[in-house]
């Protein structure tokens, strides 16, 4: 294998990791501060998650600062979600913020960035608590750190249980600059603090 195959490899296996954690975080009640068990990377189908050929980022690509949803009202800066101490993607500490993935696909580049919200927080609802009425053709306005502005168009949504969550949609190599929405959905789970599903928004890059 080449280095930079291998390189890639990793990557798509980090992509992996890095998002069965988050989903497992996108719940945002007290209960969720404390779950009773550690989310699993295996949980969540492990192939095709993002395919190795997937482009790896670019390294000086401006980041994304601000989303604007018009559709339901969000106008959001955007946290930076990174891995913490204990190898898990840390959610937005604001329950009114989304963040981007900035170990992922800046929004832009080729490839499917990933922006990422609660759906609640213990005594209202949160930032994302409405992308679930985004319909093909909503536009998703992304301005970076240069100044530029990005439209994105929303091609679709899909609701599916964690445990059946679609990872070779979200993550798979795409030849174009896409992005994907995602927050918590379905029923909420007090044992847990967790909802049960997730629910992703599917937006390409308007030329």
């Amino acid at each position: 294998m080449s280095r930079s195959s291998a390189t890639r490899t990793v990557v798509a296996a980090a992509g992996a990791l890095v998002l069965a954690l988050l989903l497992s975080a996108c719940g945002a009640t007290d209960a969720a501060s404390s779950p009773s068990s550690s989310p699993s990377p295996g949980a969540f189908s492990a192939g095709g998650l993002q395919d190795p050929s997937a482009p790896e980022p670019v390294a000086d690509a401006s980041p994304p600062t601000r989303v604007q949803i018009p559709a339901i009202g969000v106008d959001t800066t955007l946290e930076n979600l990174t891995i913490d101490a204990s190898g898990r993607l840390a959610a937005p500490v604001d329950f009114d913020l989304a963040g981007w993935y900035s170990g992922g696909v800046v929004p832009g580049q080729v490839g499917p960035a990933i922006i990422a919200g609660h759906v609640d927080s213990p005594t209202a609802p949160a930032v994302f608590a409405d992308i679930g009425a985004l319909a093909a053709g909503d536009e998703i306005f992304v301005t970076l750190a240069d100044g530029s502005a990005l439209t994105f168009v929303v091609s679709g949504t899909t609701q599916s249980a964690k445990a059946e969550f679609p990872t070779a949609a979200v993550y798979s190599n795409v030849p174009a600059p896409e992005l994907r929405l995602i927050t918590c959905g379905g029923i909420f789970d007090p044992s847990t603090g967790h909802y049960l599903d997730n629910l992703i928004v599917f937006a390409e890059l308007r030329d």
